[in-house]
């Protein structure tokens, strides 16, 4: 790739460029004298994610973030994933720009075979999230209108999804040719799918039940969907689109709390797509509702309890995808075998969003510390020293992927760790740190505002966080004494209490 990488935009965005080599001084810089081994894994993941830059001539978007894995095929849920950090430094990784390589062949059409492969057309819908969340940090109307209202791709995308038909394929000009077929299917009381377009490849999910079953994430993520949409065309004052879909939001999130919930065990689970009884596996999935907020508060702290149970989501290495009390997970054990007990970077992340929608921020954070310190154990215990596609749930190691049998001799083979990563592994190093470890947990360029939960010892915070169109140094000394520098005008709230910022340099007192 050419040491210098122009950029085109996505509607509203404004094109640039940036000089590779400099791209360290585009991205925030966390500080946190008493942990540094997070801050050097923070720098860790950005060094992989700028790797992830890809460049492919005929794309709708090129450069673009390539997610890992084929160098031929994308992946809806993992460039989402990446969005999600990658919105802290919008000039330096393409990321809601990479969001058109899906959007314009699968909703406007493609004159011949496409240059990618669109590997799971039929990924959890994430795009109205995603595009939600990096509007709070960018602020650019601009593009949310032409987004809902030229291109209307979210509004699309979800009623491509209500309408798929098992079997289709996505067509490509690659050593692949065509996607693996799509799997999900609308029915009146949720979706029908499968583990691998869900992404958890070989999730036991489903076990022990007598017919099909309809997958909670799969409702919950057309839910959100929904949700964001209205979120979305409620900042650009559209009102009446807002309304439409907050309706639709309303329905399935009836239907979520009619059918999937569990009032016995407190928790979400998928159900039998013919008699509608809950088919028991417990995963990190059924905290897609919770995410959604869908939850009553009665609801989310039996939610919360199970996140916190050591025997189920808790724990030293927390968020195995697959609760420790399950038969597979001991079976999985010591490494997790991809999806039946290891620990994923996404849906890490999105259970410990889905706790602080409830604003148990003290848990939340408590969970991300852990799961940060797994990583940065694992990143110094094995060669190379590196971010990993998921890790053991029991020690400091690689996951291991699913068991194969030798075909000639019927014999088990032995177990490989997942591969090294480029993708979405960098999340929680950097959004988590960020926003649960450093505490700013809401940064929003729309309002103007950063909410600072304020609850660290030593000097901690952040040098050159960009929103909108301020760039501001936030600081404590640990010692109650906050310094501030920002070149525009912005609210501080720490802790609850608001603080008028202006451009220039600002001291303040935590609590004063």
């Amino acid at each position: 790739m050419d040491q210098r990488i122009v950029r085109v935009a996505i509607s509203g965005l404004l094109a640039h460029a940036v000089i590779a080599d400099d791209w360290k001084s585009r991205v925030p810089h966390p500080v946190l004298d008493e942990d540094p081994g997070l801050v050097e894994l923070y720098w860790k993941a950005w060094e992989l994610a700028h790797g992830s830059i890809r460049e492919k001539p005929g794309l709708p978007q090129s450069p673009y973030l390539w997610p890992g894995a084929w160098d031929h095929s994308i992946w809806i849920w993992d460039t989402c994933f990446m969005a999600l950090f990658a919105r802290y430094a919008p000039d330096v990784l393409p990321a809601i720009e990479s969001m058109k390589n899906f959007y314009v062949p699968l909703h406007d059409g493609w004159d011949g075979l496409y240059p990618l492969n669109i590997q799971h057309p039929d990924n959890p819908p994430l795009f109205a999230w995603v595009e939600y969340d990096f509007f709070k940090l960018t602020g650019d109307r601009a593009h949310v209108k032409d987004l809902l209202g030229r291109t209307r791709y979210l509004q699309r995308h979800f009623e491509w999804i209500e309408q798929l038909k098992p079997g289709w394929r996505f067509e490509s000009d690659t050593e692949k040719k065509v996607s693996a077929p799509v799997r999900l299917k609308k029915t009146p009381h949720g979706y029908l799918w499968n583990r691998y377009p869900s992404g958890m490849d070989n999730t036991t999910r489903g076990r022990g039940a007598a017919n099909e079953i309809l997958w909670v994430d799969a409702l919950a993520q057309q839910g959100l969907s929904a949700l964001y949409i209205s979120r979305l065309a409620d900042a650009v004052d559209l009102k009446e689109e807002a309304a439409a879909w907050r309706a639709r939001y309303e329905h399935i999130k009836q239907t979520v709390n009619t059918h999937y919930w569990d009032e016995a065990d407190g928790f979400y689970y998928d159900i039998d797509s013919v008699t509608l009884k809950p088919v028991k596996v417990m995963t990190p999935a059924s905290y897609w509702p919770m995410l959604a907020e869908m939850c009553s508060p009665e609801q989310a702290r039996r939610m919360l309890k199970h996140a916190l149970d050591e025997q189920v989501f808790g724990g030293e290495r927390p968020w195995p995808t697959l609760a420790r009390t399950d038969p597979d997970y001991i079976d999985a054990l010591p490494d997790g075998h991809y999806w039946r007990g290891g620990v994923w970077p996404p849906t890490t992340y999105m259970a410990t969003k889905a706790l602080q929608k409830y604003g148990f921020h003290d848990e939340a954070n408590a969970l991300a510390y852990r799961a940060l310190h797994h990583s940065l154990r694992t990143y110094r215990a094995v060669e190379p020293a590196t971010l990993w596609e998921a890790l053991s749930p029991s020690r400091d190691h690689p996951a291991s992927k699913p068991a194969k049998i030798n075909k000639q001799t019927g014999r088990k083979l032995p177990d490989a760790r997942v591969r090294l990563y480029v993708g979405w592994s960098s999340l929680p190093p950097i959004s988590l740190l960020i926003e649960n470890v450093l505490g700013f947990h809401t940064i929003d360029a729309q309002r103007n505002v950063v909410e600072w939960r304020l609850y660290r010892s030593g000097r901690h915070g952040i040098e050159n966080l960009r929103f909108g169109n301020t760039t501001a140094t936030i600081l404590t000394d640990g010692g109650g004494n906050i310094r501030v520098r920002s070149t525009a005008p912005f609210t501080l709230i720490v802790n609850g209490k608001a603080h008028d910022i202006p451009a220039g340099n600002t001291a303040l007192r935590a609590g004063g």
